[in-house]
């Protein structure tokens, strides 16, 4: 791979002693080619469609190795450890951000969005999307991940996610059914639908063991009033509020399409796209595929709601970002990409190619709201996105894989709620305690 970095930063550092600004910004690092490692996911590849614009503009190439998600981050559990690695920019999912920042494997974006000659003045931090910011990219302030005052960005949030309602027009329509606004009106519709419509399920739900089972979990916890810990780290998981958000998951189990004990993402949406069920509780990402006639049998009779409130309105935040390695070889140009696409003209550009936009700005766009009429609600449903509704820390992924395995017990085995949630609570709390989390504890 052709290396600049040693004469392109040079260069910068002698035009800005010089005083002068550079007419093309991109033109030090035209000829540059860019690695970058981008997950199997419809946003990314709406991306991809406009990587050949960014390179007729700025000159840069960029060559892409897209990975489904798994694979992508064993890849880069490997490639982050090595002295030079082979990737300039990766994007990651949310709850990876703890364990890359914690193991100092990504650059801090300090200095880039600090360096006039790389960061764009019209860039507009402040139309990022608040909750993927704090979600997705900031670490150190508040609990470690979230925003404050030592906290600082490590990341920027590209092909964000928050939770909305799909649900069967015509079968509400049907019966003269309005779509929920409150959980109470949610599980009662869920399980009214299979005894209107025989045979067709309530809702669509994750429930597999595992980590499907914990996302579905904690996708009611926050908007029931719960959460994991509580502001000294005490697990309170097995409180009222988690007792309910278990009872949700487990009526709309119960009231859903056949099989749904075993059911991902995937198998989710399918079940809703192929008329199975009638209430679809997910990611944003999933309507571009309901909407597509070639796939899906309820094209044209979906309607979207926001995420139905309990004690409080708590969408998730989840999805993507866009970070540079620490061992990166080509750490300007790769910023330079990752500005590009996150700006207002790159996030509106994959937006209008399917992808999911970072930017308040871009779901206010007419044009996309004429092309995807479904983004005016999910722009409205992020006005209340949580970025805490699940806590983003080192220890998170054998406590989440703990919560998942004990959930699906409840859900096929019949497993006591509050028994099921106590003992998550007393292995939590050991997890915790052997991580260092009680050691300033008098």
């Amino acid at each position: 791979m052709f290396n600049l970095k040693t004469t392109l930063t040079g260069a910068t550092l002698a035009a800005l002693a010089a005083g002068t600004a550079l007419a093309n910004p991109y033109a030090p690092y035209e000829g540059t080619t860019l690695v970058v490692n981008f997950p199997a996911h419809p946003h990314y590849d709406a991306a991809i469609n406009v990587l050949d614009q960014f390179t007729e503009e700025t000159g840069i190439e960029v060559e892409v190795d897209q990975l489904q998600y798994l694979r992508m981050r064993e890849r880069q559990t490997l490639e982050l450890t090595k002295d030079e690695g082979d990737y300039d920019l990766i994007a990651y999912v949310v709850f990876s951000k703890a364990d890359y920042v914690f193991a100092d494997q990504l650059e801090n974006l300090a200095k880039y969005f600090m360096n006039p000659a790389l960061a764009d003045p019209n860039y507009d931090q402040a139309d990022l999307i608040d909750g993927y910011v704090q979600n997705i990219g900031v670490a150190g302030g508040e609990k470690g991940y979230l925003p404050g005052k030592m906290g600082s960005a490590f990341g920027v949030p590209f092909g964000s996610e928050t939770s909305v309602l799909a649900y069967r027009k015509d079968i509400f329509e049907k019966h003269g059914i309005e779509a929920p606004t409150t959980y109470d009106e949610l599980l009662e519709i869920a399980c009214q639908i299979p005894e209107l419509e025989p045979g067709m399920g309530g809702m669509a739900s994750r429930a597999a063991s595992g980590h499907q089972a914990s996302h579905a979990f904690l996708l009611h916890l926050a908007p029931l009033g719960g959460q994991v810990f509580d502001d000294k780290w005490e697990p309170i998981i097995n409180n009222e509020a988690g007792v309910a958000a278990a009872n949700a998951l487990k009526t709309i189990v119960d009231c859903g399409p056949e099989g749904g004990t075993t059911f991902g993402p995937a198998e989710a949406a399918a079940s809703f796209k192929q008329g199975q069920s009638a209430m679809f509780l997910d990611s944003i990402a999933f309507a571009a595929g309901f909407e597509d006639e070639t796939e899906s049998t309820v094209a044209g009779n979906v309607g979207y709601a926001m995420h139905p409130m309990g004690v409080e309105r708590a969408s998730q935040t989840g999805g993507f970002g866009l970070a540079i390695p620490k061992n990166a070889e080509n750490k300007e140009a790769a910023f330079l990409l990752m500005q590009w696409l996150t700006s207002k003209k790159g996030d509106l550009a994959v937006a209008m190619e399917g992808g999911n936009p970072s930017r308040f700005s871009t779901y206010q766009n007419e044009e996309l709201n004429a092309k995807y009429p479904y983004s005016a609600t999910f722009g409205e449903a992020l006005e209340f996105a949580d970025p805490d509704w699940r806590p983003i820390i080192p220890t998170w992924g054998s406590i989440n894989a703990d919560i998942g395995t004990t959930m699906s017990q409840v859900l096929t085995e019949g497993l006591d709620i509050q028994e099921a949630l106590d003992g998550v609570a007393e292995r939590t709390r050991a997890t915790m305690d052997e991580a260092g989390y009680y050691a300033w504890q008098e």
